[in-house]
């Protein structure tokens, strides 16, 4: 008999669309490799849900607060429901980037130079000299990340707005230019690099990331071998330092400008990647022979509890 899979996405964070695009993407996949699934939106009574279903697995296909800081996973972890992705402890780590950094920067692994800052002071002065990079300590999809420029004269407005949403400690990390790149980790290996350009010229933020064209990828990304190699191993070590399970992927910059400073940094690690259509896991995982089918086969066999 086919396993059930109960496939969660939607709830409430900020990224809820990019999690029901995942879901309904990956829960079709499921289906064309003969799983029994159910579509779960994830609402304040999902324990009752999920209690009722009793499903063999739950995919986990939410992003953002909730779905990727350790709460669902500790709820599925009570109801002793085997999982998808990282764990209770590696999910919390992952998600609060100035915690990442610090046991990221410990396992030998290049960060950005940054600080933690209270937003309204952010928003008086400025938390580094620019070119920095503000953004939420626990947020994902560049959903309240701001650069600032060389030259801008004040920090940017939104800060100080009384409907700011996406709490009040910010990351103040200085901006490395260059290339924006990622890579995947499935299991122990890690996939290849994608070089990812926003096909305005500007930088990889959400609208880049979700709408289609809105980015190019080189796949493989066109750069020495020897920081190809690099970058895989780098984010092999950013997962296991995290202690991330299933499949995570590494951001990374790198200034290999004709007159760059060389930097290699590692900007995050997503433990709960998107999954739609023009997201970077499928397409890594394309690249290593892996179909989207195969891919989330993949993770529904890994699943498991005490992550």
């Amino acid at each position: 008999m086919s396993k059930h899979v109960a496939v969660l996405m939607g709830g409430w964070s900020s990224e809820r669309e990019v999690s029901l695009r995942s879901g309904a993407a990956c829960a079709r996949a499921l289906e064309g490799e003969g799983y029994r699934v159910t579509r779960v939106d994830v609402d304040r009574d999902v324990a009752l849900t999920l209690s009722s279903l009793k499903p063999d697995v739950a995919f986990n296909a939410l992003h953002g607060p909730m779905g990727e800081d350790g709460a669902i996973q500790g709820l599925l972890e009570l109801l002793r429901i085997p999982y998808t992705h990282s764990g209770v402890l590696a999910s919390a780590l992952a998600m609060n980037k100035a915690m990442a950094k610090i046991v990221m920067a410990n396992a030998g692994v290049p960060v950005p130079k940054g600080r933690i800052v209270n937003r309204l002071e952010a928003a008086r002065s400025h938390a580094l000299a620019p070119p920095y990079v503000l953004k939420p300590i626990a947020e994902g999809s560049s959903y309240g990340v701001f650069v600032i420029p060389e030259g801008q004269a004040a920090p940017p407005a939104e800060l100080a707005d009384s409907k700011w949403k996406f709490g009040e400690q910010l990351l103040a990390e200085s901006f490395v230019a260059g290339r924006e790149l990622t890579c995947a980790v499935m299991g122990d290996r890690a996939l290849d690099v994608i070089d990812i350009r926003a096909a305005d010229g500007g930088w990889y933020d959400y609208r880049a990331k979700y709408t289609k064209g809105g980015s190019i990828h080189v796949l493989p990304a066109e750069i020495k071998g020897n920081i190809y190699q690099q970058i895989q191993q780098l984010a092999l070590t950013a997962h296991k330092a995290l202690g991330c399970r299933g499949v995570s992927r590494s951001d990374f910059r790198y200034d290999d400008r004709p007159n760059g400073t060389g930097e290699l940094v590692v900007l995050e690690v997503n433990t709960q990647p998107g999954m739609t259509e023009t997201s970077l896991v499928p397409e890594l995982a394309a690249h290593a022979g892996f179909s989207f089918g195969e891919l989330v086969r993949w993770m529904v066999e890994d699943a498991s509890c005490d992550r």
